[in-house]
């Protein structure tokens, strides 16, 4: 895993190591005032915003993909995908490249998740851990891992492998994979307007 962004490279370098070590630690981030969390063995690496190629006919939280050292990753924004509304990127605003499989395949592809600002890599024991809110309605939480209690604080786990569904991974695959072909080996190339 590499990271680019200042001030989390330590803490990042602290965590490589073996899967077991890693078991029970999340990497934090935030959308707005909210404090989110993924596990940390799905995550791959932790990029500024750079040039993303917008792909035609996809959902406002697609915002395309990118080109990362060869390979074409999708990319999407967590917070239109959480229907936030849009900020203006800043400094702080990163790509999280995240490995995602589909619930029935041992495939997996990478994806980059635009977030606001990572904060930091945090151990949550499994007893910390309680299992989402039971709104009593028809709100879809099959995404939240659980509620991480840390200190004083509720960290919203992610389980990004439901954060969408299968046949937007379906799409988001082709779609990438379709670019990807039509690229040629060198860098990708925003589209004009």
């Amino acid at each position: 895993m590499t990271t680019s962004t200042p001030g989390v490279a330590p803490a990042m370098s602290q965590v490589l190591g073996r899967d077991a070590d890693n078991e029970n630690k999340f990497l934090s981030f935030y959308l707005g005032n909210e404090e989110y969390g993924l596990e940390i063995l799905r995550v791959r690496e932790i990029i500024g915003i750079i040039d993303i190629t917008p792909l035609p006919q996809t959902p406002d939280y697609v915002k395309g993909v990118i080109n990362l050292r060869g390979k074409i990753i999708p990319v999407i924004e967590l917070r239109s995908k959480f229907s936030m509304p849009s900020v203006a990127y800043t400094e702080q605003t990163c790509v999280i490249v995240v490995e995602v499989s589909e619930d029935d395949s041992t495939d997996q592809f990478q994806m980059g998740v635009i977030v606001d600002n990572v904060s930091e890599v945090l151990d949550i024991a499994r007893e910390q851990i309680e299992p989402p809110p039971d709104f009593g309605c028809r709100i879809n939480t099959d995404y939240i891992l659980g509620m991480g209690k840390v200190k004083e604080r509720v960290v919203i786990l992610l389980d990004i492998n439901k954060v969408m569904t299968e046949s937007e991974i379906e799409s988001l695959q082709s779609a990438s994979t379709d670019s990807d072909m039509d690229k040629p080996s060198g860098e990708s190339e925003p589209i004009a307007a």
